[in-house]
């Protein structure tokens, strides 16, 4: 199964979690781990709190982690801290689900990480499911 999702801006968090439990919703299974993998080198995925300002909290941050050196990237070195943050945070998540609904933490959603946009990312869900 696939995500698409359209990002609107340079830099972006982006809440997929609807999206996710919309897909759980259709498929047959109850329970299991929820696989997602984000194919793509200059985005990334991971789970967050988004309170009002979290967003751009988490894109400042990223940003003082990757230093500003003479990339030697050949393709386009603008964008190397964008494959960097990417490889840091990582293009995989795997989470439980039941009864069709991902398990989270209160404040917790899934999202994507936006770093070269706007642009269209393809994340590519897998389902295992659980057999007790």
């Amino acid at each position: 199964m696939k995500i698409t999702v359209n990002t609107k801006k340079v830099r972006q968090v982006v809440n997929i979690t609807d999206y996710v439990n919309d897909v759980l919703a259709k498929s047959k299974k109850e329970s299991g781990i929820c696989h997602l993998f984000l194919a793509h080198t200059t985005a990334a995925i991971t789970t967050a709190d988004l309170d009002p300002g979290t967003d751009e909290d988490i894109l400042d941050a990223i940003g003082k982690i990757v230093p500003k050196l003479n990339y030697r990237h050949p393709h386009d070195p603008k964008h190397t801290p964008d494959h960097i943050a990417s490889t840091i945070i990582g293009t995989d998540l795997t989470i439980p689900f039941e009864n069709k609904k991902l398990v989270l933490g209160t404040w917790q959603k899934v999202v994507l990480i936006e770093f070269n946009g706007p642009k269209e990312r393809e994340i590519i869900l897998s389902i295992i499911s659980s057999s007790f």
